[in-house]
């Protein structure tokens, strides 16, 4: 039995968590073509019967403009030095970049084992593939490259067998029905923001975050949610709320319906906005929402 730990970390909006839930066959991290849609740190378990895999998610690397931005960033460079493997992700429709081998070069500096899944080949023109490959050759980086589509699930399975293959000998961390260390609580609370980050646009999203008030499932089987969506600014609430409060209907709608697959019940839903000026700068407020930062071994 072969069994480790696999941080995978890239810059913001290359992919990571669309391929970690590929990876692991269930939804553990939320998605959306925004940076900074993941915010902390999640184990995404992948059992077979001759290994498990622990992907730790990581929040994409970001300038940081406030104190949560930057307790995130300090999250994944602690994520990175606890583990078994680093797979670098990189967003091959975008192409490579310097500041890429740059992070590269720092992660690979901890001395940890290394691979670069390539991701969203199937959005990008295929002889820009074979060029990008001839960038790592050129910058004196040895290393294995993995092309892959998450949302195809193109050279998926080839990625599994390699890092299984580069896992430790050792007995199963989790019990195999596990995909995630987060709760149901957590995951509703996460289903709340994917569908704010999808509807609106700009820096509402970022300036967001949603405290589960109530979480409980009733007599009847309908799951009960009470919960608020806390933003930074007046005209911010304006915003989600919409005219006659249609945008807010409509975002915790489309939440709900996911709420309802991810729980496998029905579920009443009642949404709250409130405003809590530059949250995102308080620390009192972070712990408050949730937000602790993640120690170092």
């Amino acid at each position: 039995m072969r069994s480790g730990y696999v941080a995978v970390i890239g810059r913001a909006n290359a992919g990571k968590s669309t391929l970690i839930n590929v990876l692991v066959g269930e939804k553990v991290s939320i998605v959306s073509p925004k940076p900074q849609t993941t915010r902390d740190r999640i184990l995404g378990v992948l059992t077979e019967n001759d290994y498990q895999i622990v992907f730790v998610d990581t929040p994409g690397i970001y300038k940081a403009r406030n104190a949560l931005t930057d307790m995130m960033m300090r999250t994944t460079d602690t994520s990175a030095k606890s583990v078994d493997f680093i797979l670098f992700v990189l967003d091959g429709h975008e192409g490579v970049k310097e500041e890429d081998f740059e992070l590269i070069q720092k992660y690979k500096a901890l001395g940890l084992p290394m691979a670069v899944a390539y991701t969203k080949i199937d959005i990008m023109p295929k002889e820009n593939i074979p060029l990008d490959m001839a960038k790592f050759s050129d910058a004196d980086l040895d290393l294995d490259v993995f092309p892959v589509s998450a949302r195809k699930g193109k050279n998926i399975r080839p990625l599994k067998e390699f890092l299984a293959q580069k896992m430790p000998e050792g007995e199963k961390v989790f019990e195999r029905d596990i995909v995630s260390d987060k709760s149901e609580r957590f995951m509703i609370s996460e289903i709340m923001r994917e569908k704010i980050l999808l509807k609106f646009d700009k820096e509402i999203p970022h300036g967001i975050a949603i405290v589960i008030n109530t979480f409980q499932l009733q007599d009847n089987g309908v799951y009960d949610i009470n919960l608020d969506i806390v933003c930074e600014r007046a005209n911010h609430k304006a915003i989600l709320i919409g005219k006659q409060g249609k945008a807010i209907k409509e975002v915790s709608s489309f939440a709900r319906q996911d709420m309802e697959k991810f729980l496998d019940a029905k579920v009443f839903l009642t949404t709250y906005v409130k405003v809590k000026e530059d949250w995102r700068d308080k620390p009192n407020l972070l712990r408050e929402y949730g937000y602790e930062e993640l120690k170092g071994e």
